[in-house]
């Protein structure tokens, strides 16, 4: 029996199989695999799973404990609703990356150790990306290009805090990290507040977020912060400065917010609000404040993907997503409008709504921590989302002036998955109980107070009554609101210009002179070379061939010499020696001997002529 299964493999072997899918069979397979995942999350226990030895470290894939559970339920939640919501769509690719999105950012949560993190990490930066590429217009690819330089950044800077976290520690171990000043705890910091989108490091969420894909927007909203809000949770709690980056957060979010006419990137802007109260909650540090930044993320995953969701039935049934170009669509998409307003109740931490039973908890801590100016400008910032988010927005997209747009409610899939939503959010909102027990410290906190609920209702109130007193200062106007984002944009322009002028004429003056005098010394240096190599190596290679030519034909000379001239001589001069000494032999001076020799010659010439 197995103890324990990553719910990320689901995710990411499975998407593995979806290229080779089609229609209903991959519609059902899409819903089999995340309703698998949330099972397997629900049924696991706490412990450490999944532990290797590698390098002389430890890796640990399954840190299981109440924290690493509580983002894994609501992960593994939106999954199935973004799923369900996405059914329609028949670019598999998406899909694809929507799968490996989900996964990687398990992985993320269940990570034990530094290596195992950043892989994760990486895998979800890079599979969001195509998120936005896969709209395949141009203003999407460039977004998409600048959000992964700005993770590959936050990446660089992570990757730099583990190494040197490493060399410090010699450990891999991820867990809660030592406020020494040290460069490997700025660098894991910068790292981890760039996913959170903290100014002034945040403009890659508002540029991309708004130029997703309908569906890709909802995943992409659920997962990238809230996983960064895990990681800070895990490692810096109490870190002082997050306190105040976070505050600043939820009044620049909603700052910027008040002044877009493209409701998605409205939407996106109150992401970075929201996640600001996650992360004063990390800086305040206590397990009330802790337990608020959880459950907001919790809840935040719910109710934004839901407000994503509304918006983007809205963009995929009209195609426009600009408020001052709609108005009067809410004859024709009743149902959207109401699980929209859902959504805006619950960001507003409306009470009954589950952003009440989250948001109010970090409020709270900060008073019990007698940090009244954070206290003060969190709740500002409360008041300023329900101004845009639930008053704006949906007044102008579903109310207003009548645009003159008539078209239907969205495919039933996307009204499940919204309904879905809609309903765990009021589920929360009135029952907070089992959102509370999943929280990592015990919970001591009742949102439902005589003052905390009409306190609330109060500043809500008195907002709506000052909205519709500046409605007409309110209405949307076609605007381009200068960010962060304008120093890069900028700046790569002007790199782009010195590139192709001043540095473009430099290197091509250089380079002319390098080549003058590159050809003439390279002309010089051959003419050397081939000095040294006439006079060094051909001279003195014709000159050893011809010594040892001498030396052989010498030596052959002198064997053909005395063995064969002499040799031959010698033996020619012995014939006629020997032959002088018969004749010698012949001349005895006795008339028999010249007898015998005459008769012997007669002889031998008669036989000649006769047998011849």
């Amino acid at each position: 029996m197995i103890e324990w299964f990553h719910p990320s493999l689901f995710f990411i072997f499975g998407a593995f199989l979806i290229p080779f899918l089609k229609d209903k069979v991959l519609k059902t397979y899409l819903i089999v695999i995340t309703v698998l995942a949330l099972i397997d999350v629900l049924l696991m226990s706490e412990g450490i799973y999944w532990k290797y030895s590698f390098i002389g470290n430890e890796i640990i894939f399954g840190n299981v404990d109440k924290l690493s559970l509580a983002f894994a339920y609501v992960f593994t939640i939106m999954a199935c609703i973004g799923v369900i919501y996405a059914l329609h769509v028949n670019d598999r690719g998406q899909h694809i990356a929507a799968f490996l999105y989900v996964g990687s950012s398990l992985g993320v949560i269940f990570a034990g150790d530094y290596f195992t993190l950043f892989v994760f990490w990486e895998i979800m930066a890079f599979a969001s990306a195509y998120l936005v590429f896969a709209k395949r217009e141009r203003v999407a690819i460039e977004a998409g290009f600048r959000y992964l330089l700005f993770h590959i950044f936050g990446g660089v800077c992570l990757l730099g805090g583990i190494i040197l976290h490493y060399i410090g520690t010699g450990s891999l171990l991820f867990g809660l990290i030592e406020k020494d000043g040290s460069l490997a705890f700025y660098l894991i910091l910068i790292g981890f507040i760039v996913n959170a989108a903290v100014p002034p490091l945040h403009a890659w969420l508002t540029d991309a977020y708004p130029e997703g894909t309908i569906t890709g927007s909802v995943f992409m909203s659920a997962y990238t912060t809230k996983t960064a809000v895990y990681v800070l949770v895990r490692a810096f709690p109490g870190t002082e400065a997050l306190v105040w980056l976070g505050t600043i957060m939820t009044l620049y979010g909603v700052m910027y917010a008040t002044l877009q006419s493209d409701f998605r990137r409205l939407l996106a802007y109150h992401i970075v609000s929201q996640v600001g109260y996650m992360v004063t909650g990390v800086g305040l540090g206590t397990e009330l404040a802790l337990n608020g930044s959880v459950s907001h993320a919790f809840t935040h995953i719910l109710y934004k993907g839901l407000l994503f969701m509304g918006a983007g039935s809205v963009i995929y049934m009209t195609g426009n997503r600009r408020l001052d170009q709609l108005g009067g669509i809410y004859k024709t998409m009743p149902i959207t409008m109401i699980l929209y307003m859902i959504a805006g109740f619950s960001i507003s931490a409306f009470p009954l709504f589950s952003g009440f039973v989250s948001k109010s908890m970090i409020v709270a801590a900060a008073s019990h921590d007698h940090r009244a100016i954070v206290a003060l400008l969190l709740i500002m910032a409360s008041s300023g989302t329900f101004l845009s988010t639930t008053l704006k927005l949906p007044y102008f997209m579903f109310f207003g002036k009548d645009s003159g747009i008539r078209t239907q409610e969205p495919p039933l899939n996307m009204l499940i998955g919204m309904g879905i939503a809609a309903f765990l959010c009021i589920a929360i909102g009135i029952f907070p109980g089992p959102l509370y027990a999943v929280l990592p410290h015990p919970v001591h906190f009742e949102p439902y107070t005589g003052d905390h609920v009409t306190g609330s209702l109060g500043i809500l109130m008195f907002t709506a009554l000052g909205f519709f007193m500046l409605i007409k200062r309110l209405e949307p106007h076609p605007t381009i609101s200068i960010d962060t984002d304008w120093f890069y944009r900028k700046g790569s322009n002007i790199f782009m210009w010195v590139a192709n002028n001043p540095i473009a004429a430099y290197e091509g003056y250089i380079g002319e002179i390098y080549n003058v005098w590159f050809t003439y010394l390279t002309l010089k240096f051959s003419d050397f070379l081939w000095r040294v190599f006439d006079s060094r190596i051909i001279d003195g290679a014709v000159n050893g061939v011809a010594r040892i030519y001498l030396i052989i034909t010498s030596f052959v000379w002198r064997i053909f010499d005395v063995r064969i001239i002499d040799g031959l001589v010698n033996d020619i001069a012995d014939f006629w020696m020997d032959f002088g000494g018969v004749a010698r032999f012949s001349q005895t001076g006795m008339v028999r001997n010249y007898a015998f020799f005459m008769l012997l010659g007669g002889g031998i010439l008669i036989s000649y002529y006769l047998f011849r």
